[in-house]
């Protein structure tokens, strides 16, 4: 499959440049069997021929999706002008471009900044999914989806995060409020010193203290290529498992 990356953010400069692009992150989570071409849509680098490529990744960024800024702008509107059978994996801000494209609303959320590592009880079991329960992956986010678009299904989430993994029932796309391209040693790099802690220390050392736990960032890897490989993946329906999780708990 060839794959574009829409990278819409890069570790932060005060990492040093010790650690890979977002971009190579998404390679190396995704793995072997696959092209890959990277764009930094922040600088104003699109595909030339958007339709060349079977799926697109969008990145994490410190951008905000509602943000008047022009590169966001065009994201969004290239996404609502792909192809709809172009398979699409969102992570982080790339989770929610996908919603606001489609018609979904984000806003910074009420709950404060998500760090560290949260847990998302799955809530509907879709055909890429293993048979397993919650997964615990790193987040770093102040933004949430508040408002799903039309035909998003919820299949993961939490109290805190209530939208926390999307599935769209009229387009083959997948998308992640957590990072699961995230390893542990950058989830503790980025979290150590991060700027919410300037204003609530015991935010961040909680949240380090947390990425000591065992993530599941394999497992959703896992869940990711089998979207990708699988022709039918984001067409079939998903099988409930447990209770949606009320947004306002």
């Amino acid at each position: 499959m060839h794959i574009g990356i829409l990278e819409t953010g890069h570790p932060p400069e005060r990492l040093g440049g010790r650690f890979p692009s977002y971009g190579a992150m998404v390679e190396a989570l995704i793995g072997d069997g696959h092209s890959f071409e990277c764009f930094d849509v922040t600088a104003g680098r699109w595909p030339a021929a958007p339709d060349a490529f079977e799926a697109y990744v969008i990145t994490g960024s410190p951008a905000s999706v509602y943000d008047p800024t022009p590169w966001v702008a065009d994201l969004l509107a290239f996404l609502r002008d792909l192809d709809r059978s172009t398979k699409l994996v969102g992570l982080c801000f790339g989770h929610q471009a996908l919603a606001q494209a489609f018609g979904g609303r984000v806003e910074r959320s009420d709950n404060g900044w998500g760090l560290g590592l949260h847990a998302y009880e799955v809530i509907e079991r879709a055909p890429f999914m293993d048979e397993g329960g919650a997964i615990a992956i790193p987040v770093s986010h102040q933004d949430q989806v508040v408002a799903l678009p039309p035909g998003a299904r919820v299949l993961a989430g939490s109290a805190f995060t209530p939208y926390g993994v999307l599935a769209y029932a009229d387009r083959p796309a997948l998308s992640f409020q957590c990072h699961p391209e995230f390893r542990p040693d950058y989830a503790r790099a980025l979290t150590d010193g991060h700027r919410a802690g300037a204003q609530n220390p015991a935010l961040v050392r909680d949240a380090l203290a947390s990425l000591e736990a065992s993530a599941d960032n394999d497992r959703v890897a896992d869940w990711i290529r089998r979207f990708l490989n699988d022709e039918a993946c984001g067409r079939r329906p998903v099988h409930p498992t447990v209770e949606a999780l009320d947004p306002s708990s």
